[in-house]
Order: C-alpha cells, then sequence, then structure tokens
C-alpha cells in the first residue's frame, strides 16, 4: 500500500473478528515499527505481547474507573480528563456512571493485545522543570506506537492507541511483571478489522498551521 493512502486511511480500529494473528505477522509488524525515532535514539521500548483470555479481561476491567471519568465528564459538557480545566464532576457521580463498553471490551476481545512500555531512565523529559504536565518524554515512545497502527494498516490488520488503563498503572506493572522505572505508554488492541474505514475526517491544514507566528497567517498551497 502506498505510505500516503496507509496515512489517510489508519483509523482507530476497537471492533474485530475472530481471526488469529501470528506471532510470525506481529514480528513483521514490529520488525518495522523499530524504525520509529526516539530521543538519542535509545529505544527504549518494550512490548509485551498478550493473548491470554483472562488477563485481557483484567486489561479491560482495568480501563473501566478511567472510562467511567471519561463519561461522567463528557455527559457534563467537559474536555475528559485534561489538566488545564478541573472538572466539576463529583466522585460520587463518576462511579455511578457506566463504562462505555467501547472504551473497555476492545482489550478483552482483541485477537492479541500490545502493552507498550518505555524505560523512563533513557527518555530526556526536558520539560520536566516547567509548571505543566510533561508531554515531552512522549516523543521517544509515541512515534514507535504510530508506526506499529501504520505497519498494522499496511498489512490489513487494525489497532488503536489506548490510555485508559494506564490511570491504574501499579495494578499493570503488578498484574505483567512491569519494572518501575518502565511506564506503560498505550495499550494495543489488535486485529483483523470488523469493519475496514477508508474515509476519515481531519482538519484541513488551514486551521492548524501558521506561519513564522502563532497569530500568522494561515499556511495554504499557494
Amino acid at each position: 500500500m502506498e505510505l500516503y493512502e496507509v496515512m489517510r486511511t489508519t483509523f482507530a480500529a476497537r471492533r474485530f473478528t475472530d481471526a488469529a494473528v501470528s506471532d510470525e505477522m506481529l514480528y513483521q509488524i514490529l520488525d518495522n515499527a523499530r524504525f520509529a525515532s526516539s530521543g538519542g535514539n535509545r529505544q527504549g521500548w518494550h512490548v509485551i505481547v498478550v493473548r491470554d483470555a483472562a488477563t485481557k479481561r483484567v486489561l479491560g476491567d482495568l480501563a473501566e474507573p478511567a472510562a467511567k471519568r471519561y463519561a461522567a465528564q463528557a455527559a457534563a459538557g467537559e474536555q475528559p480528563w485534561n489538566t488545564v480545566d478541573p472538572t466539576g464532576v463529583s466522585d460520587s457521580r463518576i462511579e455511578e456512571t457506566l463504562a462505555p463498553a467501547v472504551l473497555t471490551e476492545p482489550l478483552a476481545d482483541a485477537p492479541v493485545v500490545l502493552v507498550i512500555c518505555v524505560d523512563l531512565s533513557v527518555v530526556a523529559s526536558v520539560d520536566q522543570d516547567l509548571d505543566r504536565i510533561g508531554v515531552i518524554s512522549g516523543g521517544s515512545i509515541y512515534p514507535f506506537a504510530w508506526n506499529i497502527q501504520l505497519a498494522a494498516r499496511h498489512e490489513g490488520l487494525g489497532t488503536t492507541i489506548t490510555t485508559l488503563p494506564v490511570a491504574e498503572e501499579p495494578e499493570l506493572q503488578a498484574l505483567l511483571g512491569i519494572p518501575a522505572h518502565f511506564a506503560v505508554a498505550a495499550l494495543m488492541p489488535l486485529g483483523q478489522p470488523a469493519r475496514q474505514l477508508t474515509r476519515l475526517q481531519r482538519k484541513p491544514v488551514e486551521e492548524f498551521a501558521t506561519i513564522e507566528r502563532w497569530d500568522g497567517a494561515r499556511l495554504t498551497r499557494s
């Protein structure tokens, strides 16, 4: 598949058929994804391949608390889990909210789940002293996760980057034996999509790219 077609048709797959994904196919995907960039080329990623049904069910269960908050905040008109505007939704309201199945079931139902971890001892967190949530460390792991999505799409498979279970990271670490200095960056359910999307909607370039300054002229084709 041509590169730009892959980029324009790689969607967040959350529903899968029962078709198995072989170790050979996973190796093919990861063998290409590993050429992603990372800070200092340190390649601090580690991937745990989860097929066990009981373990996948626990992964889905661990997504529920964060999924409840996500749904409760969305119902209240908030942007869920953002770090700028504090939530006005009470803990009791969150607890009463049902976790949307679309946010939890893919982890239990997918043929395989990839747990993407990153070694915090090798990432350069140059924003660690700023008075905001850190984002720079993600530059050493999410290009790798995105490469997995692109490679899966190229092979006719689908996946998505899910993060809700990371709110329960200590439980994830205990469940999977992840060392304390590794962070869980994403969980990626992967398989043959039940439905293949090829037309994605995104904002046009003019809405997010400006010249020279934040308030500069919009970037256009001419």
